[in-house]
């Protein structure tokens, strides 16, 4: 709770991040599945992360191991892979993924299970809107930040800011009524 109140100068009081927060409740319930996914308790810790990913948009697999102080900000189209770790004090943002790049299989075709397939985020990240981060050999270093759409399969170095160059914004009047063909 108190990486959300800390972390978005919107909030009035813990209370309201309690009560209307969907990031808190996607934690917060993600913390609770992720005990029992430890615990080998069969299918219930599935059930509560799908609940919450119903409630709030938020995807968080009950395997996901995250750190103290984490916040998801606004959260909707956020998607975090199982094998996903996260550091301390993380802050991501709406339509974040931490995926899997694809999956290896086995001779006779099928997909060999028990592996990392997703990336590792270090301590005191920070994920921008909309940013993609995929593979098990993906690591990225503590302190690093993430820029808005950002499409990543490979490390980022500890500190480092990764983004990319904006679009050209182009602007064009409207085709005046003169110039429109005429119809009879």
């Amino acid at each position: 709770m108190q990486a959300h109140y800390d972390g978005d100068p919107a909030a009035q009081s813990t209370t309201e991040i309690i009560l209307a927060y969907p990031g808190m409740l996607a934690i917060t319930i993600h913390r609770y599945a992720h005990i029992l996914y430890n615990l080998d308790v069969p299918k219930l810790p599935r059930v509560l992360s799908e609940w919450a990913h119903r409630r709030t948009g938020i995807d968080i697999h009950a395997g996901t191991r995250i750190g103290r102080s984490f916040c998801i900000d606004h959260g909707t189209g956020v998607v975090i892979g199982e094998t996903t770790t996260i550091g301390d004090n993380c802050k991501i943002y709406q339509g974040v993924t931490l995926g899997a790049l694809s999956f290896p299989k086995d001779e006779r075709g099928r997909i060999i299970r028990g592996h990392k397939r997703h990336p590792t985020i270090g301590n005191n990240v920070t994920i921008y809107a909309n940013a993609i981060v995929l593979g098990g050999d993906t690591v990225i270093g503590d302190g690093a930040v993430i820029g808005g759409s950002v499409f990543l399969t490979q490390s980022v170095a500890p500190g480092h800011q990764v983004a990319i160059n904006p679009p050209v914004l182009r602007v064009r009047a409207p085709h005046s009524p003169a110039a429109a063909p005429k119809t009879e």
